[in-house]
């Protein structure tokens, strides 16, 4: 049988289409952590940088559109 088709492809023919696709995929994804920066503890650079905000005096706000009669 003709195994480069994938409608004609036996059962050995299947097997390596996934054995190939399953190591593409590992490839990629070892590229992938690979390739990505290595960052510090992220925690600690964010509490070195964060701004302190203090909380102010609390405020009651309301919203409406209808008009005022007197």
């Amino acid at each position: 049988m003709d195994n480069l088709s994938i409608t004609t492809a036996d059962l050995r023919g299947h097997l390596k289409m996934a054995m190939v696709s399953l190591f593409a995929v590992g490839s990629v994804v070892a590229v992938g952590i690979a390739a990505r920066p290595s960052a510090p503890d992220m925690s600690t650079t964010l509490e070195a940088r964060a701004p302190v905000l203090k909380a102010g005096k609390p405020v009651i706000g309301t919203f409406s559109n209808q008009t005022k009669v007197r």
